[in-house]
């Protein structure tokens, strides 16, 4: 829960202070810190409270599981951005149709369009996409830790 927390509290301050704009796949990598935030809190008050085995290692091992998709989705979103792979095509590629002259003017005025192929920010050669990789597995790791726990106890 604390790291998953610490991750959100990362990504808001890179959005909100430094002032990178996060895209389309920076944003869904967040859903699985926003989900396993309360779920993590929910399942500690469970085991605080004695809940049975069978819930604390299902708990669990949704947890782990929720940590590998978003490693998962971390990894892909890396790629993109070294271009091993293409890109979903709303935020990576070639730009498509562009409109007419006049509503291209106007458009470029109110849109900023974040690409999920290019690297903002990086840091010992990781971008915050490989950073969340790690995140990722780190805590799929801790949960699969208490999981072999609980399962011995």
């Amino acid at each position: 829960m604390a790291i998953a927390a610490a991750a959100l509290a990362g990504a808001w301050f890179f959005q909100l202070v430094i002032e990178l704009v996060p895209c389309p796949l920076c944003l869904e990598q967040r859903y699985a810190y926003y989900f396993a935030v309360p779920f993590a809190a929910i399942l500690a008050f469970a085991a605080a409270r004695g809940a049975p085995r069978p819930v604390l290692l299902a708990g669990l091992a949704i947890l782990v599981l929720a940590a590998l998709a978003n490693a998962a989705l971390g990894t892909y979103h890396a790629g993109v951005e070294w271009k091993f792979w293409q890109g979903p095509t709303d935020c990576s590629g070639p730009v498509g149709n562009l409109g007419s002259a006049g509503d291209l003017l106007s458009r470029l005025d109110t849109v900023k369009v974040v690409r999920c192929d290019e690297v903002q920010w990086r840091f010992l050669g990781l971008s915050l996409a490989g950073y969340n990789v790690l995140v990722s597995l780190l805590m799929a790791a801790i949960a699969a830790l208490g999981f072999v726990r609980t399962a011995k106890a």
